[in-house]
């Protein structure tokens, strides 16, 4: 990692004094909620007490529910660094690191249903709920794909569509696929992703010194195996960790 000046980036990535760190919660392979505000887990968790570590900066957590929820709230003081999906249009607004992670966009489906891949559902359009703002409703919302897509604007929402038989799936991370497969014995999770997620660490646009540590940062945390022993600590060792 090249020498930065830590005041001067100290100055712009926590003008307030404390590294304000947004986690998304819809995200269950990134970060899980713990007994209070201030103990959460999860490698996104790692990657900031790591960073404040750095940078000799206390640190507080901003919790939200859904990926749309911060990328919405870029330049309004509510966080000073964020853990989210690579996405053209919030890159507008958001400087990203590289990846630290690549999770899989996957789809549940009925297992007694025709739909085998990707391709089937938007052969057949299915109805496919999937959650307002997340990554991979906005890549499916730009191709065209995901069959007859229905966006929530929470998780639960989306589940509650399925159980009450208004969809015929859902898209999302896998892992949170998984989960509701182990629910509901009539579906499964597709083995073919519809898309890769590059998950990477992000600030705002407008702080390029800021920008450039992270990026440093990051890179450093990978080569030195701070996010695959994160991953393997919080029961996640199967996800892939860009080079």
């Amino acid at each position: 990692m090249r020498p930065f000046d830590l005041d001067a980036v100290r100055k712009e990535i926590a003008p307030s004094g404390t590294l304000k760190c947004a986690l998304n919660h819809g995200n269950v392979v990134l970060v899980r909620r713990g007994p209070t505000e201030d103990s959460p887990s999860g490698v996104s968790v790692d990657l900031a007490r790591a960073l404040a570590d750095r940078l000799k900066l206390p640190i507080a957590f901003r919790h939200y529910d859904r990926a749309g929820a911060v990328s919405g709230s870029v330049d309004t003081g509510e966080w000073d660094v964020c853990f989210l999906a690579i996405d053209p249009e919030r890159a507008e607004r958001i400087a990203y690191s590289e990846p630290y992670v690549l999770i899989e966009g996957a789809y549940l489906v009925r297992a007694d249903g025709k739909a085998k891949t990707p391709g089937d559902v938007d052969r057949l359009q299915l109805r496919i709920g999937a959650v307002k703002g997340s990554a991979y409703e906005l890549h499916l919302s730009r191709s065209g794909k995901g069959g007859r897509l229905t966006r929530f604007d929470s998780f639960a929402e989306a589940t509650a569509a399925l159980d009450a038989g208004q969809l015929d799936g859902l898209a999302g991370v896998r892992q949170a696929m998984r989960k509701v497969a182990a629910d509901h014995p009539a579906f499964v999770v597709m083995p073919t992703p519809f898309m890769t997620i590059p998950q990477a660490v992000g600030v705002s646009s407008t702080r390029l010194l800021a920008a450039q540590f992270v990026a440093a940062f990051v890179a450093e945390m990978k080569a030195g195996g701070l996010v695959r022993q994160s991953l393997a600590g919080s029961g996640h060792s199967d996800v892939i960790v860009p080079t």
